[in-house]
């Protein structure tokens, strides 16, 4: 498997990434209150796996302790918080890129309607449910950083073999691990307990061919349309087919 780069645009951008580490934890605060809820209720993540696959992923992004705890007390208090449902949008951006918007909202309307105004503006449209999934697979995927090179690809490997993986992705300064969405908290725990640390840990929507741009305005247009959607409060993910290396 190749083409993972959404490791490497996070990392281009870091400066960018820190001034939106506030919002990035607003996100993954309403997944939290949505799997307890989703879960019965349930804040024991032993026992609601969707909730254990949401704080391993807070824990990627370096979200406090504090802060998932008082999310978690406040999915479990009276009213539990804001009602929000899931929906996902399908689409197309600029030259034929794949897009897939999952998001969680307390107003349908609102967000269909941004859904449609953010493709519509930055040269693409929004589609039909199903146009464009069948191009992914949903995967556990945990990113172990390497950047200062002390970790053996080999070892790495192995390891990650052994604690149930389906694949391996081996890159300059990275590691890439991909699990069924089913095992994704289990290899998690049994990387954890070898005392491996994830710069990224959630199930992505990966694709399975990469689509290229190389007119410089479908580019300029696809990486506005990336950053609108992400920075649209209703927004959780946004994943695509555009290869960007």
């Amino acid at each position: 498997m190749s083409g993972h780069s959404k490791w490497h645009n996070i990392q281009k951008t870091k400066g960018a990434q820190d001034a939106k580490r506030a919002a990035a934890f607003t996100k993954i605060a309403k997944e939290l209150i949505v799997a307890v809820k989703e879960g019965g209720g349930i804040t024991d993540p032993a026992n609601n796996s969707r909730l254990a696959t949401v704080i391993t992923k807070a824990k990627a992004a370096n979200m406090p302790n504090d802060n998932i705890k008082r999310c978690l007390e406040k999915a479990s208090g009276a009213g539990g918080g804001d009602n929000y449902e899931s929906i996902t949008y399908e689409g197309y951006g600029p030259g034929g890129v794949a897009v897939i918007v999952e998001t969680m909202t307390d107003n349908r309307n609102r967000t269909a309607g941004s859904m449609r105004h953010h493709f519509d503006k930055y040269g693409g449209n929004l589609g039909a449910s199903g146009c464009v999934s069948w191009s992914f697979d949903k995967k556990g995927v945990l990113v172990i950083d390497n950047e200062d090179g002390d970790l053996e690809e080999d070892t790495v490997m192995m390891d990650a073999m052994d604690c149930g993986a389906d694949d391996f992705e081996a890159e300059e300064d990275c590691f890439t691990i991909y699990t069924d969405p089913d095992d994704f908290n289990a290899v998690a725990d049994a990387m954890g307990g070898k005392n491996y640390t994830f710069a990224s840990a959630q199930i992505e929507m990966v694709p399975q061919n990469y689509q290229k741009l190389d007119n410089e305005e479908h580019i300029k247009l696809m990486e506005k349309l990336i950053d609108i959607m992400e920075d649209d409060d209703d927004v959780q993910n946004v994943w695509h087919n555009w290869d960007q290396e």
